[in-house]
């Protein structure tokens, strides 16, 4: 499995997935492919980084993303990724969340990396439990999705709970 930065050939593949009305846990952005490139090319305060899953031949199979918690008093990252449905439940998220956390706290200066997953969502709280995140609360009605307000739950994990990288290595 790889990550790689999206680049603009991956917005019909991202355009597809995330106007997906099916999507049980997140709401579909409902954006045209010219607004998508341009949210590509252009600046976001939350220094938001969106990066194409993908098997080993090529194949994308779901998306990562990192961005900044904007808060005035620290430097807070946040994950969040997905799926096709086809690919799920074969160890793809667990390992691009261990690529993701690694690329992090080895590049970025951060504390600390959340991640918030939809109440119901079990699948993305075993990934996030698997890779060292632990369970902070419940974030009540914090989420509207398909006309309801649902709960988060929220997790991070510390850098000194991180410690070292398990997937990237580090080159000399």
């Amino acid at each position: 499995m790889n990550l790689r930065a999206m680049e603009r050939e991956d917005v019909s593949f991202w355009h597809k997935w995330a106007n997906n009305v099916d999507s049980e846990y997140f709401l579909p952005s409902q954006r045209s492919k010219a607004e998508m490139e341009k949210a590509l090319s252009e600046p976001s305060p939350y220094e938001f980084k969106d990066f194409v899953i993908e098997k080993k031949d090529g194949t994308k199979i779901g998306l990562i993303t990192h961005f900044h918690v904007l808060h005035p008093m620290g430097k807070t990252l946040e994950i969040g990724s997905a799926l096709i449905p086809s690919e799920r439940r074969k160890g793809y998220g667990t390992e691009a969340a261990q690529i993701m956390i690694d690329y992090l706290f080895l590049s970025k200066e951060a504390p600390c990396i959340q991640a918030t997953t939809h109440i119901k969502n079990t699948a993305s709280q075993r990934v996030l439990e698997k890779v060292g995140f632990r369970r902070e609360g419940i974030i009540r009605k914090r989420s509207f999705i398909r006309g309801e307000w649902t709960d988060i739950i929220l997790y991070s994990i510390l850098r000194e709970e991180w410690r070292e990288p398990k997937i990237l290595i580090k080159t000399a």
